[in-house]
Formats: C-alpha cells, sequence, structure tokens
C-alpha cells in the first residue's frame, strides 16, 4: 500500500480523504493544509504519492500546483496526482509541462472525482505506478475547444473514442474492455489516430504526453 502526503485546505474534504484512504489501506504521512507545510512534509519524509489541491493558502489561486511542481524539480520521479474543484486546462496543462520529460507519474482530476471511489483508488495506484491520469472531463474540454481542427476532423467517431480514452492515460486493454472490442481493433485505430494527427507512435506516459500536446496546441491556434 502507498505511503501518502495530503495537501488540502477544506478539513472537512481533507478528513474524509484521510478516512477514505486508511481505509482502503493506505498510510497517510501527513495531512496538511497549505503549500509550505506541504513542502515540509515531503522534504522530511519522500512518500509514494502527493496529492495537493491546486489552490491553497494564502493566496488560493495555484500554489497547491506551484508546490507540486517544485517539489517534482527536487525530487525527481515523486508521483502527483493535483486535485481541482474546476476544470482548468491551463492548470493540466502546466502540469503535464512540468512533466514532459516523463519520469514519475502525474495526475490531474476534478475533485468530483473523489465520489466514485474505485476510479479513485484506481487513479492513486495508476499515478503511484508511474503513469499518466487525466480526468476524462478535462478531456472532454480539450476536444471541444478544438473541434474545428482540420486534422481532429479527420478521424472517425470511433477513433475520437479510442483517442479521448488513450488521453485520459488508459492502455489499449483497458480502452478495449471500455469499448467493447478487441484490443487489436484498438490497435488499429491508434495507429490510425497517430497517422492523421502526425504524431509518434509513442507507448505510455510519452503517448499521453503526446495526444495531449497536440490537443493543447491545436485548442490555442488561431
Amino acid at each position: 500500500m502507498l505511503r501518502i502526503v495530503l495537501a488540502e485546505d477544506s478539513v472537512l474534504l481533507r478528513a474524509g480523504l484521510v478516512e477514505l484512504l486508511t481505509r482502503n489501506g493506505h498510510t497517510v504521512t501527513a495531512a496538511v493544509g497549505d503549500a509550505e507545510e506541504l513542502a515540509r512534509a515531503v522534504d522530511a519524509g519522500l512518500p509514494d504519492l502527493v496529492i495537493t489541491d491546486v489552490r491553497m493558502p494564502p493566496g488560493h489561486r495555484n500554489e497547491g500546483l506551484q508546490a507540486a511542481l517544485a517539489l517534482r524539480a527536487r525530487h525527481g520521479r515523486l508521483p502527483v496526482l493535483v486535485l481541482s474543484q474546476y476544470v482548468a486546462t491551463a492548470y493540466a496543462a502546466q502540469l503535464l509541462g512540468g512533466g514532459r520529460s516523463g519520469s514519475g507519474g502525474l495526475g490531474y482530476l476534478l475533485k468530483d472525482r473523489v465520489g466514485e471511489v474505485r476510479e479513485f483508488l484506481d487513479a492513486l495506484r495508476r499515478v503511484a505506478d508511474g503513469q499518466t491520469v487525466i480526468d476524462p472531463e478535462v478531456v472532454r474540454v480539450l476536444l471541444s475547444q478544438q473541434s474545428e481542427d482540420r486534422s481532429l476532423g479527420r478521424l472517425t467517431p470511433r477513433e475520437r473514442e479510442v483517442l479521448a480514452l488513450m488521453a485520459q492515460g488508459l492502455n489499449n486493454q483497458t480502452i478495449a474492455q471500455r469499448l467493447t472490442v478487441t484490443e487489436a481493433s484498438v490497435v488499429k485505430h491508434s495507429g490510425n489516430i497517430f497517422m492523421k494527427l502526425d504524431l509518434d507512435p509513442t507507448e505510455g506516459n510519452r503517448r499521453v504526453l503526446a495526444v495531449l500536446a497536440h490537443l493543447r496546441d491545436a485548442s490555442s491556434s488561431p
């Protein structure tokens, strides 16, 4: 099970997360309420995973995210899962941009996802294992922002479904299960997607980062 440092300024949500995590066998080594305490707790004893809110005292802007990025820079492969109250693709882009070197797990989830306990716990495990996990709603917004992009317009409806699941960090086997198709079909669709989007056929985290980079670039194009 995981040793976790948790940073959340809402006392009720922090207590609820501690209860959820400990009830499922994890150890919360520190549960803190601001970004400075988060940094001290991690530096004092490196955990298996950091969970932090984006907005933290004193400014309640993006102090939690900045602390996570600083900790990643200091501790290399430290897995970090960031929680956000709202869909903020800029925050997701900043987190993923800071992790583009490909080392260590990264996650960006909406707080509503905590209520879906099985999915939330699965996300923890995947991030701790070094994978990238992106909230489905964030992916949906990224896709909708660049719906006029010509290269994405070349994708079939099924390929767009595969792309959305791929961007969430799911592997081919899980995508096949979600769509009730064979894994060979997913491999074929993935190949078509990378060809149509002019992306390298990478694997694992690099694949997720490549897809998300394309979506971000498309959404910011004039």
